[in-house]
């Protein structure tokens, strides 16, 4: 079994239909991934310790998402040095908002690389990744060149249907 390359750590068991939303983006690249459960709140043991010992394991990369008083990410980034990226998910009458707020008012020295929220945020957040992962891997670099190639053809398809409907 290959080491996963990135981590994707949820609070809570109820956000993994969002969450699952970016292991599905890695496994379309075919890069190795962990999905978690691990609250900031209810296990900060745990969190502070998955995020801690994640490089040395091989995770090049954290995605962290939670709701409400989303903590998640920003615990995990004041304990390690990999890029921490944080889903806002929408969990409470406030629809992610609350959730947003506590992922991007991270102090200075702590960085979390914010995503927008909901499943959108967490496809941006494994498209995110496999930038960071690229950096360091031509192949993936090019997968990513061909994959923007194909959003654009996508669109001017879509374009073009829509004009021969005038």
């Amino acid at each position: 079994m290959t080491k996963p390359l990135v981590g994707i750590i949820m609070g809570s068991e109820s956000d993994l239909s969002v969450m699952k939303e970016g292991g599905a983006i890695l496994q379309s690249f075919e890069i190795p991934f962990e999905i978690r459960v691990i609250s900031a709140h209810r296990t900060p043991d745990l969190a502070a310790e998955y995020a801690k010992k994640a490089a040395g394991r091989g995770i090049k990369v954290i995605i962290a998402g939670a709701g409400a008083a989303a903590h998640l990410a920003g615990a995990m980034a004041a304990v390690t040095d990999l890029p921490v990226i944080g889903v806002p998910i929408s969990s409470t009458p406030l629809n992610g908002f609350d959730a947003l707020l506590s992922t991007v008012q991270m102090p200075a020295g702590v960085p979390v690389a914010a995503m927008s929220i909901g499943v959108a945020g967490a496809r941006n957040a494994a498209l995110f990744s496999l930038r960071v992962l690229a950096l360091k891997s031509v192949p993936l670099r090019k997968q990513l060149a061909e994959f923007k190639k194909n959003q654009r053809r996508k669109v001017e398809e879509a374009d073009q249907r829509v004009r021969e409907q005038q």
